[in-house]
């Protein structure tokens, strides 16, 4: 498998997938840019829920996907309401696949279990923001099938969903939704369709980005109450608080990933322009361990957005949205120090409103 991250644009003439070529030492440099044939939002913000800084205008987790197997990469067209497929080559580079309606307006994340997508859409002010999520089964040229019957409305009909994150195992879907402070749970059923949800109420304000340890520990971002909570999930939707709303002391806490031996979890607080560092008992309880800037002084401040481990887990990288810069941290002490060695950027010019974040 190729050594790579993949950035988005996200912007509004013309959305575009940037490539880097990932060295032995984590090192980034810049390799191709591919178009999605749809378009971003550019600093346009998705919803009239969030301040308009055009800071993370999709304001959600999983903008940019792969599936499981490396084969594909995914991509939210915002501003065309379209999802696109690439075929990701032995050498890393990308090979066009398709464009398909996403099943709503304003398409911001997409999840991934084997052939099985789905994706999340806000709505838009046309539909009264009408919120959904929509299925797709993916063929083996990365071609895009909607399921019939698919479409599920969240736990109201204009709940703005921020991801969309399969269960390990691939039986349920979660949804964070930051407008109902909710944490919506679907049951995927052997048709590719989806039935519930089952609605949980979130711990704290505004839950955001969300990951699976692989024992089924879920993590969610709390970026009203700038904070990490864990829970378990049962198997009937119902989620349990073992961590609730660990704060961060941090000023929006979004997205977050955890370290390959899973006992460490990383939370970028953008608008500090931080990465928190959370211990992870082996209850699955969280304790804040450190900070660390995405940027280094005496340079203008990156405000970190999504955030993720290489699959060796040797290295960590967040996207700076403001800039559309690519932070590079080292994992040191099994993942509770991280060591800054670059600040990657696709070109002079920067990608303000850019967002999602791929790595392999």
């Amino acid at each position: 498998m190729p050594s790579m991250v993949y950035m988005m644009t996200n912007t509004n003439e013309m959305n575009q997938v940037v490539a880097f070529y990932r060295n032995m030492n984590g090192l980034l440099t810049f390799a191709a840019s591919y178009p999605t044939y749809g378009k971003g939002t550019g600093t346009k913000e998705v919803s009239t829920a969030t301040p308009n800084d055009g800071i993370d205008p999709l304001h959600s987790q999983g903008s940019l996907t792969l599936s499981r197997d490396g084969r594909f990469l995914f991509a939210v067209n915002a501003g065309s309401h379209s999802i696109s497929s690439f075929m990701v080559t032995k050498n890393g580079h990308l090979i066009f696949s398709d464009i398909k309606p996403s099943g709503g307006a304003q398409p911001n994340s997409i999840g991934i279990f084997g052939n099985l997508l789905y994706v999340s859409n806000i709505g838009d002010d046309a539909n009264h923001f009408a919120s959904n999520i929509s299925g797709f089964y993916v063929d083996d040229n990365g071609r895009l099938i909607p399921i019939p019957g698919s479409i599920r409305s969240l736990s109201t009909i204009n709940a703005q969903p921020a991801q969309v994150l399969f269960t390990p195992e691939g039986s349920k879907i979660v949804i964070p939704e930051l407008t109902t402070n909710r944490l919506s749970v679907f049951n995927v059923n052997q048709n590719g369709t989806v039935t519930g949800p089952m609605i949980n109420e979130s711990n704290g304000n505004m839950p955001f980005g969300s990951y699976f340890l692989s024992s089924g520990l879920l993590l969610v971002t709390e970026v009203g109450s700038n904070a990490l909570s864990s829970y378990s999930l049962s198997d009937n939707g119902i989620l349990q608080v073992i961590s609730g709303s660990v704060p961060t002391g941090q000023k929006a806490t979004c997205w977050v990933t955890a370290s390959k031996n899973e006992r460490f979890a990383y939370a970028t607080n953008t608008l500090n322009g931080t990465i928190t560092i959370f211990l992870i008992s082996s209850s699955g309880a969280l304790t804040v361990a450190g900070h660390v800037t995405s940027t280094p002084a005496g340079i203008p401040t990156g405000f970190p957005m999504n955030i993720e481990v290489s699959q060796d887990g040797r290295y960590l990288y967040t996207l700076n949205g403001n800039q559309g810069t690519v932070s590079v941290f080292q994992i040191n002490d099994e993942g509770s120090r991280l060591v800054r060695l670059q600040v990657a950027a696709s070109s002079y010019v920067s990608y303000f409103g850019s967002q999602g974040l791929v790595v392999i």
